[in-house]
């Protein structure tokens, strides 16, 4: 479960960001909060997983609030305001939405955020974790949910991506580099420039070859140290 909170001045940014998580399985709204200030005072006492953060707001702007936290969770910035992106990502906020906003860009940005790091620390209290189970990836004019262990592997189709799941496939627009961004590190790998794999799903290794199932996967030769490295293989 991600517990997020909304902190924005507008009541019809909350209306929109609040609409789009429902549609998503996995999200629980904590607090609207409508300035800063409201904001603090709530996580003082109550932690929570994720926050959509609005900067030009009165009393702190958004910047300034994100600099007061000693351990800020995970930050989507959402603001009509691009000239602040640079500042954004050196405060290390995981996306930063322009408004308005699609609800496609708006579920990249939540896959992103939400996405658990390889190397997370081991002293991070478990309420602040959170395991991606899920993604949604646009396929024939429709959002779909596709659970990540029922992905086999990915492969690139010009600007397109071909998702190969245990009970069929999707033809997904994006390119595989989008792909890898999406999918959490600690469960898919990069083995050749079109191809990305599942590795609990990796049957056996051939030479420079994959196998899942029935399907052999090519490993690219700028690819095979560092899929070696990753599967903890010796040459």
């Amino acid at each position: 479960m991600v517990r997020y909170l909304i902190i924005d001045d507008e009541s019809i940014a909350h209306e929109i960001i609040e609409s789009y998580c429902d549609k998503l399985a996995g999200m629980q709204l904590m607090k609207h909060c409508y300035d800063a200030f409201e904001a603090l005072e709530y996580l003082r006492q109550n932690p929570v997983d994720l926050i959509f953060l609005d900067l030009n707001m009165p009393k702190l702007k958004g910047f300034d609030f994100l600099r007061t936290l000693p351990q800020p969770p995970k930050v989507i910035v959402t603001t009509a305001y691009q000239e602040y992106a640079l500042e954004g990502y050196e405060l290390e906020v995981s996306d930063y939405l322009l408004k308005p906003f699609s609800f496609e860009r708006f579920l990249k940005a939540v896959n992103k955020a939400t996405q658990v790091k390889e190397n997370a620390s081991a002293s991070m209290p478990p309420a602040s974790q959170t395991k991606k189970e899920f993604a949604f990836f646009y396929s024939d004019k429709r959002h779909v949910q596709v659970r990540l262990d029922a992905i086999l592997y990915v492969e690139a189709a010009g600007n397109y991506a071909k998702v190969i799941m245990s009970d069929g496939h999707l033809l997904v627009r994006e390119k595989i580099s989008d792909m890898l961004r999406e999918l959490p590190s600690e469960h898919f790998l990069q083995v050749h420039k079109s191809f990305l794999v599942a590795k609990d799903h990796i049957s056996s290794i051939e030479g420079n070859r994959i196998f899942i199932g029935e399907s052999a996967i090519p490993i690219g030769s700028l690819y095979k140290a560092h899929v070696m490295e990753q599967l903890q293989l010796k040459r």
